[in-house]
């Protein structure tokens, strides 16, 4: 039996660059977001900073040893079924036992969300629009 998927819609940085999200061991960063997120490796550069560009679902994030605060940036992911966003990374790895759903209002539109904090600092919150 697989688990369900959901889709990533959207990505909205938390900062100024989906692109250029910092991380402070990019070898130690990348099997999160491959295992656990879903995420597939694009392109990768070892020359410094090191830096790697993933994808899913047609989304691009670039991961970079920049020297950035990576708990000070992330992103907001628009997705098209949050609690099968949750049943999907548990199924992959995620330790979180529960999704601790909440909602939240931004301009007119309402939002059923979860938060994950990865290995390397950075936050995402998933979020599906409410009607």
């Amino acid at each position: 039996m697989t688990s369900p998927k959901a889709t990533l819609k959207n990505a909205w940085p938390y900062q100024q660059d989906r692109m250029n999200l910092p991380v402070a061991d990019l070898d130690a960063a990348l099997p999160f977001y491959e295992t656990t997120l879903g995420f597939q490796l694009v392109s990768r550069h070892d020359t410094l900073p090191k830096s790697a560009t993933i994808a899913r679902d047609g989304l691009t994030l670039g991961l970079a040893e920049n020297g950035g605060d990576p708990e000070q940036d992330g992103c907001f992911f628009e997705v098209d079924n949050v609690v099968n966003a949750f049943a999907e990374l548990q199924a992959n790895g995620l330790p979180l036992e529960q999704p601790g759903f909440s909602m939240q209002q931004h301009g007119d539109v309402r939002w059923k969300v979860f938060f994950v904090v990865a290995p390397d600092g950075l936050c995402y919150c998933y979020g599906e629009r409410q009607a």
